[in-house]
């Protein structure tokens, strides 16, 4: 019989952000992260809000958009809502969920610790953070 716990680790192990953590790690991973099922349509974060909540997709598709323009869509595996978590200022874009999606939600605090616990997924956030600034600010590369 497969348990609840068992299901979420199957997605947490699939999460190419945790795919390096052992099945430990990924329990505490499990324990900090809250799974979330929402409906197409339901905004996730507003552009300017106060960060609280880092996501991960699990299943379905995310469209970030600033100022009322597409900068990309996220699918399963990808992640958003660390720049404000970081540098603790406003939500830098607007996450929207464009399908029904399964998501890893971390709070504030659960952020910091899963973190600071695991140097990998440290360095997975700060790296893909930096790809992005690089994209959206091509002059900042250098």
């Amino acid at each position: 019989m497969v348990t609840h716990t068992d299901q979420k680790l199957e997605l947490l192990k699939h999460t190419p952000l945790l795919a390096e953590l052992g099945r430990r790690e990924l329990e505490e991973v499990g324990r900090l992260a809250e799974e979330v099922d929402v409906p197409a349509g339901r905004v996730l974060m507003r552009e300017g809000d106060t960060g609280r909540e880092f996501f991960v997709v699990v299943d379905g598709t995310v469209s970030i958009d600033r100022e009322g323009t597409r900068l990309r869509t996220l699918e399963p595996g990808d992640f958003f809502g660390e720049v404000a978590l970081l540098s603790e200022g406003p939500r830098t874009a607007t996450a929207t969920a464009e399908t029904p999606s399964k998501l890893l939600v971390l709070g504030h605090r659960e952020f910091h610790s899963l973190m600071s616990q695991f140097p990998s997924i440290q360095t997975s956030v700060l790296n893909c953070l930096a790809t992005r600034l690089r994209h959206l600010e091509p002059e900042a590369a250098h």
